[in-house]
């Protein structure tokens, strides 16, 4: 990835985000934090050159997007375009989920993202982690 300074104002986006995740944000989060998935190092709202990835794992160069209904317009799809297209020139790949899949069903998106990196199945774990509270200022 090419060094780069982040903004002020990006870091404190990026802080704010970790403050009040959203509920499939707060879900995947309580299914990969401190290693639970796989082993995997995950850090979240990681301010990448210009953007701000929801999560990122460095070892594999991965990013795993969680998108809601904002995502959904046509506007908004092509700055996520754009947007990818920048990550996959730094060297990371990007996985998209909507919230409402990663609310639905976390198993089938934790074995998504396994198979992309072809890893074995879940760790035993996950399925227990599941018992969590959301954490204060949460937004839906």
């Amino acid at each position: 990835m090419l060094e780069r300074k982040n903004s002020p104002e990006a870091l404190a986006f990026a802080r704010d985000q970790r403050r009040q995740p959203t509920r499939a944000e707060a879900a995947f989060w309580q299914a990969v934090r401190g290693r639970r998935f796989n082993g995997l190092k995950f850090k979240r709202q990681m301010a990448i050159g210009p953007f701000i990835a929801d999560f990122c794992c460095f070892e594999h160069r991965i990013i795993v997007e969680l998108d809601g209904e904002p995502h959904l317009t046509q506007e908004a799809k092509a700055r996520d375009a754009q947007r990818d297209a920048f990550l996959r020139r730094e060297g990371y790949r990007v996985l998209r989920f909507a919230n409402d899949r990663v609310l639905g069903n976390l198993d089938f998106v934790l074995r998504e993202i396994a198979d992309v990196l072809g890893l074995a199945g879940l760790p035993s774990s996950v399925s227990a982690s599941r018992s969590h509270l959301l954490p204060r200022g949460e937004k839906e």
